[in-house]
């Protein structure tokens, strides 16, 4: 479990492999542990929650996979992972971009469903850098009893309202680019807006001919839908609105919408890939692109360096 993406930026989970039987576990009376007072066969669970944060600190990524089921799916913010693998993989690529991140887990509850099912909740608090403020989540997990070990199965993580935003934090500031086919420059703003509940975004595409064009956009953390949305229009008369996930490394924005009043088409859609590839610097690349369900192919990958 980790704050990645927070983003998202996201759809509806009703197709969530076992949310059926997560749902069911929500619904049902809850147990909650007396201050003090462990009952002898919660106590491995209590542990095992202590060996996650013991291996995510350590940076024990086989100890972190032990934690997991082989099918094992993880709802955070918008993103979804599904499988072991994917899961560690996205824990790992968190921690190359957040090196000295810290993570400590705090249990709520812990109600034992069946012999080899317990449902745990919680709070995680991320601590990106000594002395940072730590980013909280709440979080569910469905664990199960599994080869002797208490593994998680399902867990459905909440990122704070107000630090849903945090893991594009990086994209605050000034950038350009240049579109190697056309020669087009591009220049782009982005700012913390309303308390930090939402980052402003101003881009001026400056093609070879022509008149500029430039786009608003507007991402904000949608409490309700654990998701982190978006909105962009243009001068050209284009908009379109979308949601953020993330596989812990590279973003995708998922997008739908008018295309420019020129376009002979109604309905554009796309996914934005916006991946960081070292200090100060981004790629951005427009794909699975359509026209009223047409493909189109996908757009040229700009490469953008912050301006100092």
């Amino acid at each position: 479990m980790h704050p990645a993406c927070v983003f998202t930026i996201f759809a509806a989970r009703a197709r969530l492999g076992g949310w059926l039987l997560a749902a069911w576990l929500l619904t049902g009376g809850f147990v909650a542990e007396a201050a003090g007072e462990t009952a002898p066969d919660l106590e491995p669970i209590r542990r095992a929650s202590a060996a996650y944060v013991e291996a995510f600190n350590n940076r024990d990524f086989k100890a972190l996979a032990d934690q997991w089921t082989a099918r094992a799916e993880l709802v955070e913010g918008g993103s979804r992972f599904v499988g072991r693998e994917a899961i560690v993989g996205s824990i790992r690529g968190w921690l190359q971009r957040h090196p000295e991140a810290k993570l400590q887990i705090r249990l709520d509850g812990v109600q034992l469903v069946a012999a080899p099912l317990a449902r745990v909740t919680g709070t995680m608090q991320f601590t990106r850098k000594p002395g940072e403020k730590p980013v909280e989540s709440r979080f569910e997990s469905l664990r199960v009893l599994e080869d002797g070990g208490w593994r998680l199965a399902e867990s459905l993580v909440a990122p704070s309202h107000a630090a849903a935003l945090d893991d594009l934090g990086w994209l605050i500031g000034r950038w350009q680019a240049t579109d190697a086919a056309s020669g087009a420059s591009v220049e782009a703003t982005f700012e913390r807006a309303v308390g930090g509940y939402a980052i402003l975004g101003r881009t001026t595409l400056r093609p070879k001919a022509g008149d500029a064009i430039e786009t608003i956009e507007v991402i904000h953390a949608d409490r309700e839908a654990v998701a982190v949305r978006s909105w962009l229009f243009d001068s050209t008369g284009a908009r379109a609105e979308g949601f953020f996930e993330s596989d812990g490394t590279t973003f995708n924005r998922r997008l739908a919408g008018t295309p420019a009043d020129s376009a002979s088409g109604r309905r554009a859609e796309w996914v934005q890939t916006i991946a960081p590839t070292g200090e100060g610097r981004f790629t951005m690349q427009s794909i699975e692109r359509t026209l009223d369900g047409r493909p189109l192919p996908d757009g040229m990958p700009l490469h953008f360096q912050k301006i100092r």
